[in-house]
């Protein structure tokens, strides 16, 4: 083939990928909101820290809310993460240096000063874990929660459960086990649409 072919295909190939790239909507365009801060390892962790990012496409609903209760009371964490692997994104997580992962789910609540926001998802399981059959396999949710305080912006904060499941305690109530200690959340900053603000 001729050199001339070469250059046609190679000029059409990138033609083709800047095209997707104007079809992607872009976050910066304000469609949805994206709360970012920086997280600190705690006790064993300490002194390590990370950027991390909570895209929020939308807010879950009740149904999909009881849809997860209902799991969790008939199958425990592992009914919950079942669950969760079924339910489209509403979100997505990132920290720094990783591309991230799709969230399934995101409850945002108003508080007196603020909002609220939890959010659960399945963990992505790391290739060594799956090959030597690790214990903290059985830790497959990432979890965490962020108090946004409009009044007082840096007294925003939150909580990052990265390798969590759900157990009952011993008064009954769920509450989450961690495969390691959780990490704080602050220096937040909410990114919300311009229309919501």
């Amino acid at each position: 083939m001729s050199g001339k072919f070469w250059k046609i295909t190679i000029l059409a190939t990138l033609s083709i990928g800047v095209l997707m790239l104007a079809l992607v909507p872009v976050n910066a365009a304000g469609k949805y909101e994206t709360i970012s801060g920086r997280m600190y390892g705690t006790s064993t962790q300490m002194g390590r820290n990370a950027g991390v990012e909570l895209t929020i496409y939308r807010p879950s609903t009740e149904d999909e809310r009881q849809a997860l209760i209902q799991a969790f009371k008939q199958g425990q964490s592992e009914g919950l993460s079942k669950a969760l692997s079924k339910m489209k994104s509403v979100g997505r997580i990132s920290l720094t240096g990783t591309i991230g992962y799709d969230v399934a789910f995101i409850r945002v609540m108003p508080t007196d000063v603020g909002r609220r926001i939890r959010f659960v998802t399945n963990r992505k399981i790391a290739f060594g874990e799956a090959r030597n059959q690790t214990r903290s396999m059985a830790y497959d949710l990432t979890a965490g929660e962020f108090m946004l305080n409009d009044q007082d912006t840096k007294k925003s904060e939150g909580v990052l459960y990265p390798a969590a499941q759900l157990v009952i305690n011993k008064d009954g109530e769920p509450q989450w086990e961690l495969n390691q200690n959780p990490w704080r959340v602050n220096g937040i900053v909410d990114w919300r649409p311009k229309e919501e603000k």
